[in-house]
């Protein structure tokens, strides 16, 4: 079983199963248990972790996929760089890859293959605007929905065009059945090459093969550079012809003959969308061949058999006149016939009406070169603009389609002069109200949105979407950025517990978070701890991650606590003793702790509550006296405040004789009057025997 599968990553990605293997990482489903929601998690491979160029990739991937939001991008919720594991957590898709779907069909309808392809270049569109160039546009890494929506995934070696240009001279990097020529000989890339890549998966959509195949790579890779591919009519007859010319216009060798966005291919396509016989006037191959001579040994007999067919071809056209000239007669009886017959009804007015055609979607350049419409009608022109009609088109004309019109009747049509665009203000670094105003101003309406910046001042415009001096529609909505200050991070607390306390302090503040130091002594409930150190934390390691500022509780031990129990001697008997004793607990220093009383003689034990100790392990003194202080007993005790246990160091002796009452004073002076015994620490109960 995989290591990573039924693990849970920061107490949150509970791993399910493996979905995916890809050449640096593994893709598994899992369960966000903060979310409540199903997740793909992408995970460096181990043996990648320590090589510098993997990890750029992996981090490019998720820097460039985290920049992007877009319905057609797979979304990134989560990262983590850390030295053992690093992973990206992503939008679980529930669908295959396009190749999967590709193989499975076939070639697809060119309606579904344009249905994908706009989706696609629209992902691709909005990385572009952000500055990002994909580099590994292929059909294993767009996903394709159960509804027929298109995510692009796998940015792995995305590019950010407005950062340096790395050329690579090693190799092409890409899946070579899909790169451009450019990418190919390892020359710097930008969006063009992202472009030629859609050519070629809607080229392997409508055929159902790619343009090129070899046995080798490098052999497709030299196709890519030096030849042209079939045509894709000539491998799927039902392929309409302006399809056609926007697949081989996408796949173009030299990157300025290619489209130079994606949405200028996106134009296109929604053009042939709206009308499935509409061409384009690309050319695709130019005829660079030398021109040719004809040989000393050309054979000259075959020029001589051209020259009588043609003087047979004359000899027919001879016989044909006469029959030519009676047809000719007979045209111009009938002309002069009819002319007599209708040109009076013409000129008086009472003719026949004439159907009006329908103009709208035809261009004003083709009604105008029609010699049957000039003749019949006179046209007035009303340019407008128009957002769904391209320019030129008619999209509206006075006299509707069918309407009966006499002869040189006026119509207006209403031709449309296209979207009226405008470029995006460049607003960056102005104050949110003056960029607000100026977009309004401008005919724009605004959208705004906070961000956190760790350059930009707050309330200041970060960036707008669409970008600045970009050309937009008229009335187009603009997102202005405004910069809410400097970002908070969330971050994971780190584990203190057992830490001296200034370490412990030291370690929160290098994450950005704020120590609280409370003390407590360690009860006997508790595991031990030493003096000044953390005994435990809130939150623990274990909580999920919490944002920078935020305060953690340390709980610093400033001592252990626990019961001692001492077994006492025989009690003495003496009858003025009434049944009365004082008991007192000596620290090593000769400082007493604790101090009881007792009134029974039966007693055969007697506890010491809540000792307190800085030590882990103290020797105390157990003193016993008589109420009327005539008498005295001693011991010495072992008392581990980590095991909890109590051992006997010394034995009880005998009731010693005091001369006169004491005071405390005197029973710490009364030693020597006690023997030590015999030392002993194999007793493992919390009392001490005699």
């Amino acid at each position: 079983m995989d290591k990573f599968v039924g693990k849970r990553l920061d107490g949150r990605y509970e791993i399910k199963e493996i979905i995916g293997v890809g050449g640096m990482a593994v893709v598994y489903k899992a369960f966000d248990n903060q979310e409540n929601r199903t997740v793909a998690v992408k995970i460096l491979k181990e043996e990648f972790i320590s090589n510098e160029e993997f990890v750029r990739r992996f981090k490019n991937e998720s820097k460039a996929i985290a920049m992007l939001s877009h319905p057609n991008i797979v979304k990134v919720y989560d990262v983590s760089f850390g030295d053992l594991i690093q992973y990206i957590v992503m939008e679980y898709i529930d669908g295959i890859t396009l190749k999967e779907f590709i193989e499975r069909e076939g070639s697809l309808r060119w309606k579904d293959a344009v249905h994908f392809t706009i989706q696609i270049l629209k992902g691709l569109q909005h990385a572009h605007d952000k500055g990002i160039v994909h580099r590994d546009v292929k059909p294993q890494n767009i996903m394709v929905l159960p509804d027929g929506t298109i995510k692009v995934a796998d940015f792995g070696i995305a590019r950010f065009s407005r950062s340096e240009q790395r050329t690579i001279t090693d190799k092409a990097i890409g899946s070579v059945h899909y790169i451009s020529p450019e990418q190919a000989r390892g020359e710097r890339t930008d969006e063009k090459a992202d472009v030629y890549s859609v050519g070629v998966m809607l080229y392997e959509m409508l055929t159902g093969q790619l343009p090129f195949q070899a046995e080798s790579a490098v052999s497709v890779a030299i196709m890519q550079l030096q030849r042209d591919p079939q045509l894709p009519t000539e491998i799927n007859g039902s392929i309409p012809l302006g399809l056609e010319q926007i697949t081989m216009h996408a796949m173009q060798k030299n990157p300025e003959r290619r489209y130079q966005s994606a949405a200028e291919m996106l134009c296109d396509l929604g053009q042939f969308r709206k009308d499935p016989s509409v061409t384009f006037d690309y050319s695709y191959f130019v005829d660079d061949s030398p021109t040719k001579f004809v040989s000393s040994n050309f054979d000259y007999d075959s020029v001589q058999i051209e020259d009588a067919e043609e003087e047979k071809e004359v000899k027919e056209k001879n016989n044909m006149i006469p029959i030519l000239a009676g047809i000719a007669v007979t045209l111009v009886i009938a002309i002069v016939i009819l002319a007599a017959i209708f040109v009076p009804k013409l000129l008086s007015g009472t003719g026949d009406e004439l159907s009006c055609p329908n103009f709208v979607g035809k261009t004003i350049e083709e009604i105008t070169a029609n010699k049957e419409y000039t003749d019949n009608y006179k046209f007035e022109q009303e340019w407008q603009t128009n957002a769904d009609y391209a320019y030129g088109y008619v999209y509206e004309q006075s006299k509707a389609e069918g309407q009966k019109l006499k002869k040189g009747a006026t119509i207006t049509l209403y031709i449309s002069k296209g979207q009226t665009t405008k470029k995006v203000p460049d607003t960056y670094g102005k104050t949110e109200s003056a960029a607000v105003s100026e977009l309004k101003a401008a005919g724009f309406e605004t959208v705004v949105t906070e961000m956190p910046s760790e350059d930009v001042e707050k309330g200041i415009v970060i960036k707008t979407e669409p970008q600045r001096t970009q050309v937009v529609e008229e009335n187009a909505k603009i997102t202005v950025y405004v910069s809410s200050g400097k970002s908070i991070q969330d971050v994971s607390v780190p584990s203190v517990v057992r830490m001296k306390k200034e370490d412990a302090e030291e370690e929160l503040k290098d994450k950005k978070l704020v120590p609280e130091v409370k003390e407590v002594t360690i009860t006997a409930e508790d595991i031990y701890c030493p003096v000044g150190y953390v005994v435990k934390q809130e939150p623990d390691t274990g909580s999920s991650k919490i944002p920078e500022g935020s305060t953690v509780t340390i709980y610093v031990s400033t001592g252990s606590s626990m019961n001692i129990t001492v077994d006492l001697p025989n009690i003495p008997s003496d009858k003025e003793i009434n049944g009365d004793y004082s008991l007192s607990l000596y620290d090593e220093d000769g400082k007493m702790v604790a101090e009881g009383s007792m009134v029974s003689s039966n007693t055969k034990s007697y506890t010491f509550k809540n000792i307190v100790s800085t030590s882990e392990s103290v020797i105390y003194t157990v003193k016993i006296k008589t109420a009327n202080s005539k008498k005295l007993d001693m011991c010495s005790i072992s008392a581990n405040f980590k095991t909890r246990k109590c051992n006997k160091v010394g034995e009880f002796s005998k009731w010693e004789e005091l001369l006169i009452p004491s005071t405390d004073m005197d029973l710490d002076d009364t030693d020597s009057n006690s023997s030590s015994g015999t030392s002993s620490t194999s007793s493992t109960n919390s009392t001490v025997s005699r």
